[in-house]
Parts: C-alpha cells; structure tokens; sequence
C-alpha cells in the first residue's frame, strides 16, 4: 500500500502529466502551430529569461536536440539549487537515484542499477575514482565547478567509456561560448540541526569565485573557478551486528532455540569535518574557423577527520570468561525475532574511533579540432589520477577494576532508535581505563588507493552527401593501473599497562541520550595512541594479503559512425548507427598466503589477466513529427568491466593434506565483462523550449552477471606445483589435485531489467495562464522490474543465503520540483524518493557487502532574491537553502525489517548566503 506521501508525490506528477495533454496544447498551439522547431528555438533564444528557468529550459534544449535518449542539468539549476555537491544535482533526474554516505549523496544509480554499471566522463574523458572500484564518488566534485551534466542513457558508436546502464558526462564551462566577460562569487554560511559535541562545531561554510573572460578579438578565452567548503560532520548512530542468525539449543538462557538474534549492539556519535577545495581552469584558443585548441585542467582535494565516541554490549556467546550472559524479561515478536529484555553479566567498553582520510583528484585533457577541408579531425589526450590515503584509529576502555559487570535494558526498534539503557555510570573518565580485557585495546589500518589513466583519441567526421550526413571513425587507446595497499595491525597498551587517559586529551562529554545511554566521554584518539600505545602496522599477515592488490587495464577502442539527418516523408528522421570494437587486456599482480610453506616464505606472488573483444554495434532514431513530438527508438549492446576489486589476483591458499583437494579464496582477474542487449523507445512532446512530457520504457537483457561463490574444478597448478616443492616430502604417497575448490566471483547468469519512466517539466502558466505565471513543477517517476536472481556474496551475511534481486535496484523512484520565480523572487521545493533497495557497503574489513536499505525521502528546499536594475545593489542574490528538510534517517536491515542493523542520523543543514555576478 503507497504511503501518504507517496500518494501525494504521484498524484502530483500524474496532475502534470494530465495538465499536459489535455491543456498545454491548447496554450501552445499558436506558437507550434505557426513556427517550425528550429525557427522557434531561435526566437526563444532573443529573449532574456533568468534563473531556474533558464536552467530547465538549457536542459529541456539539450533533451530535445540530442539524438540519443538523455537527460541533462544546466549550471544555473546547479548554481541554484541547495548542492554541496554535483552528486545531488544528478540524483533529481529521471531514471537516477543517490546513496547516502555520510549524509551526501555519494553514488549514483543509473535505471536501477548498481554504480557499477555506469562510467562518468568530464569533457567527455573517463575518469578514475577515489573508491576502491570504477563507481565515481561524486560528493568529491563541487557543484560550483561543473557547468552541465549529461547523462546519455543510450549509447551509440562514437561514445568512449559508455557505461551499461548509463553514461554520466560533467562538462566545465567553454570561456569562447561566452560573449563578455562574467566575474561571479558566492559565499555560503551553514549550521547542521544535530549540534556541536567532542569539541567539534556544528557550523561551516562554501566559497566560490569564477573568472570567465576572452582576448584577442575572442581568439584565447579563459575560465577559472574555485571553490571552497567547510562542512560540519554530525552523526548519531545505532547499529547491530550481524548476521542477524537463528541461534541453538540452549545458546542462551532466556532466549528460545530457533530466536533469531544478534550478537551485541552499539550506540555512537561521530563529529568531525570535512574541508574540499576544487579548482578548474579552461584555456581556449581559436586562430581560425580551421583550428580550435582546448585545455582542461581539473584538482579537487577533500580532508575527512572525524571521531566517534561509541558504546558497546556484547551479547553473544563470549563474555571474557566471565560470569554467563543471560536474558531475562525476553521479548520476541511474531517474526521468531528478538526485540528485547535485560541482558545480565555483560561487560560494556567505550570506544574511540578516529578516521582521518585525504582524497586527491587531478585530471587534464587537451583538445585539438581541426578543419581539412570538408573534414573534421579531433586529437585529444588526456590523464586523470586520484588518490586516498587513510588513518583509522580505535582503543577500548571499560570500567575497572574488572569485572565492573552490567545488566542493560534493549529494546530493539524499526521506528526510532533502538535503546540500550546500562545499570551503570560511564560518564567518568577516570572510572574508564584503557584495557585488552575481552576485546583488545585498540585496532588501526592505514589504507591507500591509487588510479591512474591516461588516454589518447583520434577521430575524423566525413561528410556525405546523402540521407546520410557524415560519417565518424576513430580510435581510442585508455592505459588504467589501480592498486590498493592497506596494512593493519593491533594498536597494544604501552609499558604503563591499563591507564585512564588524561584530562588534556579529553574533549568533554558527548549525549547518547538518543539511544538510552545517556553521556560517555570523547577523548583525542591519536594523541591517546601516541601517549599509552603502540602501533606498527603491517601486510604481510594471511588475512592481509588479500587486501593488497594492483589491477591493469588496457583497453583500444575502434568505432564507425553513419549519421542520418533526413526526412521520410513529412517526419524528420535524426540519428545514427554504428560499432564499436573493444578490445580489453586485463590482469592483475598480488600475492597469495600459502600457510604450509616454510616461516618467511608464506608470501607467494602472483599475477593472472585476460583478455577478450567485443563487437558492440548500436542503433539510435529519432522521429520528428510536426506537432513538435519526438518519438526515439534505440537498440544496442552495451558491457561494463568487472570491478575492480573483483579482478584482484590476491588470494589465500593452502591444500587439504587429508584429501589431496587444493582449495583458496580471493579475487578473479580471468572475468569477462557483464553483457546485455539493450532496447528503448521514448516519446517526448515539447512545447518550443519551455515544456515536456515524456514516457520511455528500456528493456536489457543481460547475458552475464558477475557474483561472489565457491566453486570446485578451478585450476591451481601452479600454485599447487609450489607447494609440493616445499611440502611434498612431508605427506609422502599424497596424492595432490591440480583442481579444487575457489571461492571468488564468477561470470554467471543473467536475466531481464525493465522500466517505465515518466517525467515533465511544465511551467504553469502554460495550463492556467498568467494567473500562475512564474510557477512551475518538474517531476518525474520510475518503475523498475528484474527477474535477475543471483547468490549474495558469501562475505554479505546481512542479506541471508536466499537469491536475491540486482544491488542498488529501486523498484520506484521518484523526483518532485515544485518552484516560483518571478520580478527576481525564486522559491523551489524538491523531493526525491526511492524505494528499499540492497546497497553495497563497506564493512570493517574495507571490503563491500550487501545489506537491505530502507528506502528513503530527502527534501531540500531554497529561497532568493535577485536585484536588478540600475541600482549599485544589481547583480546581487541573498538566498536561504535547507537540504534534509524532514530529518530523514538512513536505515539498513537484514533479511526483514525487524531485524535492524544501522539507524544513522545526519540531521538537517541550513544555509544562507550571498551570490554577486559582476
């Protein structure tokens, strides 16, 4: 049954819709009628029109002229929308929907599929990821920078770097395209609802200026932008372990056998900031109508330092030795799941955890395009690297002398924060000593990424005279290395032993009040680890080895082109058709943990690749018909790489010396890519450049799929031929298997992705004339259906052992903008909802797992107010912005919804500035 505020959401994009057909036309007929589309979007151009509505009627142009299916964003719906980042802009479009991480919308999903599946492009050239795989982390790129966003959701032969469910391409701004100079410059202050703890501030601010200017007679342009901001980190946490897992007989008194139930909860506050600073600059140079030259340069760096102060209870089957946990007063629903009691004898700790990460984005591109006669060539070079580095900290602290045991209420909730409300004080510091009992006294990793790619593309447009236009060749050559490293160890008590931590490293109390805790001090973990520990990690460890990894790729891509601009009849046909050839080389060089070798010699190195092609032809038309309607057919063959971590050559061996049946587990850098077949057919009805309504359907099948299980049969021969060199003469007359048992991803299976999308943009005084002139709503919905089945990893425990459905699929998305403007006056509201979907998350080990994500509903809204005229106030705009306007939380579960995992809560940012375009 659909929510209140669902109904509400779809009944006000099904109003547009309607509005649409049955009055827009008649509004309109006198404009379609009397003018041919290219006539009236040249007419429409001559007149001034001004903040949203020209961003929405820049991107309604570019929907409408583009010969693939896709949508778009212009800057001035980026400039003026409530968006830390390009990532919250993207996830309003039809057809798109964001991840939460850390509050932001971090990930994007393309037709509902994983991030994956999509590759994102700036200026047209692939880029690398500051994340462990392809998926671009897009809260890294300020919205400010960026001048559009186009998202190509039908690919077509000229296109590099096309992804399988979507290619994202952010485009920074062209100074040649501008007539005069543009100086502009912002200011933004905000402050984030949750408040200030641990001696972190709950306020910030955003910071931008951009210089767009030409020379010579509008031969060289130049633009320059950077941007600046300063967020505050505010989070207020429960979680669960997991697996949420049905327990035995007699695991635990009070609790009946077959009860399904986790191991301990958690309850934290994290408080921190986050400081990025971008910078673009474009250099243009156009000698003559034969050369044009383009220079791309892009940096952007982000610092991450936060600190989380947590509570924990163990309520599982370990209890440090001593007295026995037990349940009493136990609650369990009809579900056979757990919801509450009193769990006895348990030993609480508090826990400090410090993460501190530094991501770094650099990327140039050159760009040539030459006129040879009737010919156009285009030679573009480009290099883009990224890199992570990151420190994680933690120590433990419990009460003293031990045992100090506990009796804490839970009560386990899916409407609100879980509680768990201890019998004891744990608001002293001095009561709480840094200790190893029952859990060590602290753990740390030191990860690092790197992704490096450099790429170099030629390619000539031939003219044709006939219902052919022109004709595209090219080649293109993208060398990509990534490689991880991430050491760990145990973070040890110095020689001092158990100690309080001091009172000049403490920050003060922070409220657990939210969770039933009440106050728990927050301390500096880094100088508590200076001061009372030790560190060293390393890599070299058997379940480290498969964390480190280097994966290289080159990829040479060829493409042909026939571009149709002609007319059947009396409708307009536009379009293309082609192939492109890719061909991948693949591999991979890491180590593998052979614990039967001798002392020292345990670390073995490896390295594996492939390499396949792929024939990838496709098909894009486009009808137009004289009522201003275009109808759009599209079919193709599209792939995506694996993942990165997926191709990792790492792995930990070892042979069964019972059995003689080798057996390891890793990654797979011998898989082929996810193929599908693709179809679209879209209908659109424009009313000239200020309205749509539009309805497409796509339909993939996807002849591959790539999931994580165990497999027997796999070829170990060399790793096996290793061993008996240095084993075999202890296990005399074993006889050892070349093939065994692999637990790693696998190309497998696939099946059918389908969906509806609806979406308009209508402003309405089109329907009720000037009566509403100035409103306007925007909105769209998707519906999405997979009969795809596959096996959860063996390592996403949360999701169970059934099949289930495709990572990051929504069954409904949907967007609202609701906005007035008008005599400089700007109001918008906008909504954007999904449904539950299975996310992939990183989990303590750094590596992803499954868990099911609660779907969710953000709302951001924005007032301004522009001066115009000739006063000395003109050029100005003072604007207030509210982003997460319901306090919306983010929620995973495991297997259903009464068995929760996370309940984070980010609360909601205001802002208020200031934006002075010279």
């Amino acid at each position: 049954m659909l929510t209140p505020r669902r109904n509400l959401l779809s009944a006000a994009l099904a109003s547009a819709i309607t509005f649409a057909a049955a009055g827009v036309h008649a509004q309109a007929t006198d404009t379609t009628a009397e003018q041919e589309p290219a006539t009236e979007t040249t007419d429409l151009d001559q007149v001034v029109v001004t903040g949203i509505r020209r961003g929405i009627e820049d991107a309604i142009s570019i929907k409408r002229e583009s010969t693939s299916i896709v949508e778009a964003i212009s800057a001035e719906d980026i400039g003026k929308l409530p968006d830390v980042s390009i990532g919250e802009s993207i996830s309003r479009l039809p057809g798109v929907s964001a991840q939460r991480v850390a509050g932001r919308a971090q990930v994007i999903s393309v037709r509902g599929l994983s991030p994956d599946f999509s590759t994102t492009l700036l200026n047209g050239r692939e880029m690398v990821s500051t994340g462990d795989n392809r998926s671009v982390e897009f809260d890294q790129y300020p919205s400010e920078l960026v001048s559009g966003v186009t998202i190509y959701k039908t690919p077509d032969a000229g296109l590099i770097g096309q992804g399988l469910s979507g290619t994202l391409d952010m485009q920074t701004a062209r100074p040649l395209n501008f007539a005069e100079t543009v100086i502009a410059v912002s200011g933004r202050y905000q402050e984030n609802s949750l408040g200030d703890a641990a001696n972190i501030g709950d306020d910030g601010g955003r910071f931008n200026a951009s210089y767009i200017d030409q020379f010579a007679d509008g031969r060289f342009g130049i633009a320059i932008g950077w941007s600046h901001s300063d967020t505050p980190i505010q989070e207020n946490q429960v979680g669960l372990y997991e697996p949420w897992q049905a327990i035995g007989d007699n695991w635990r008194p009070g609790v009946a056998e077959g009860t399904y139930y986790s191991d301990g909860i958690k309850a934290l506050r994290r408080t921190g900031r986050l400081e990025r600073d971008g910078v673009m600059a474009t250099l243009q140079f156009r000698p003559s109508n034969a050369w044009t030259s383009t220079l791309d340069l892009f940096y952007s760096k982000a610092e991450q330092v936060d600190t989380a102060n947590q509570f924990e209870v163990h309520i599982g089957d370990y209890n440090g030795g001593f007295d026995r946990l037990d349940i009493t007063g136990t609650q369990v629903n009809g579900n056979n799941t757990f919801t509450g009691g009193v769990a006895n004898n348990v030993y609480p700790l508090v826990r400090g955890m410090y993460n501190k990460r530094e991501d770094k984005i650099e990327a140039a591109g050159w760009n040539n395009e030459f006129s040879v006669g009737g010919a156009r060539v285009v030679a573009d070079v480009s290099w883009s690297r990224t890199t992570r580095d990151e420190l994680s900290l933690e120590n433990n602290t419990q009460l003293t002398p031990m045992p100090q045991l506990d009796s804490v209420q839970l009560d386990l909730r899916t409407d609100g924060f879980s509680q768990l409300v201890p019998g004891r004080d744990y608001s002293n510091p001095e009561s709480l000593f840094l200790t190893g009992t029952i859990y060590g006294s602290g753990y740390g990793k030191t990860p690092r990424v790197e992704d490096e790619l450099a790429a170099f593309k030629i390619a000539a447009t031939l003219p044709v005279d006939r219902w052919i236009a022109d004709i595209d060749v090219g080649l293109n050559y993208a060398d990509r290395s990534k490689n991880k490293r991430q050491p760990e160890g145990n973070i040890n008590l110095g020689a001092q032993g158990d100690t309080t931590i001091a009172s000049d490293l403490q920050y003060g109390l922070v409220d657990l009040g939210f969770a039933g805790v009440g106050y728990i001090p927050s301390w500096n973990v880094p100088e508590a680890v200076a001061r009372y520990m030790t560190f060293n990690p390393v890599e070299d460890l058997d379940y480290l080895i498969p964390k480190a990894w280097t994966v290289d790729e080159q990829l040479s891509t060829g493409y042909v082109r026939a571009n149709i601009n002609t007319d059947w009849g009396s409708v307009g046909v536009r379009g293309n058709f082609g192939v492109q050839v890719q061909h991948t080389d693949q591999s991979s060089s890491a180590n593998y943990w052979d614990g039967s070798q001798p002392v020292g010699s345990q670390v073995i190195p490896i390295t594996k690749g492939n390499t396949y092609t792929d024939i990838l032809p496709s098909l894009n038309l486009a009808f137009l018909f004289n009522n201003d309607s275009t109808l759009r057919v599209a079919l193709a063959r599209q792939v995506a790489r694996p993942r990165v971590d997926q191709m990792r050559a790492s792995m930990e061996f070892g042979v069964d010396t019972t059995t003689g049946i080798p057996g390891a587990g890793g990654g797979n850098p011998e898989l082929d890519p996810w193929r599908a077949n693709a179809f679209d057919i879209s209908y659109e009805k424009y009313f000239g450049t200020r309205a749509y309504v539009a309805a497409a359907y796509f339909y993939k099948d996807l002849r591959s799929y790539i999931y994580t299980q165990t497999r027997d049969g796999y070829d170990f021969t060399d790793q096996v031929a290793s061993w008996l060199q240095a084993n075999g003469a202890n296990y005399p007359g074993l006889v050892v298997q070349n093939e065994g048992r692999y637990s790693a991803p696998f190309n497998g299976s696939g099946g059918t992705l389908q969906g509806l999308e609806l979406s308009a943009s209508l402003p309405l005084d089109l329907v009720f004339g000037d009566a509403l002139r100035g409103f306007g709503v925007v909105a769209s919905a998707s519906f999405n259906d997979s009969d795809i089945s596959i096996l959860a990893p063996e390592n996403s425990s949360s999701v169970g052992n059934d099949p289930i459905t495709l990572p990051g699929l929504s069954d409904r998305v949907y967007n609202l903008t609701a906005y007035f403007e008008r005599n400089g006056f700007e109001a918008r509201v906008s909504q954007r909802r999904r449904s539950d979907f299975i996310g992939e998350i990183g989990n303590f080990s750094g590596e992803r797992t499954l868990r099911y994500v609660v779907g969710e509903n953000i709302t951001d809204a924005q007032l301004s107010y522009t001066f115009s005229g000739e006063s000395a106030l003109a050029g100005m705009t003072l604007l207030l912005q509210a982003s997460n306007l319901t306090d919306e939380s983010y929620r995973t579960y495991s297997g259903s919804k009464d068995r929760p995992l996370e309940r984070i809560e980010w609360g909601r940012t205001y802002l208020v500035g200031l934006n002075y375009k010279f």
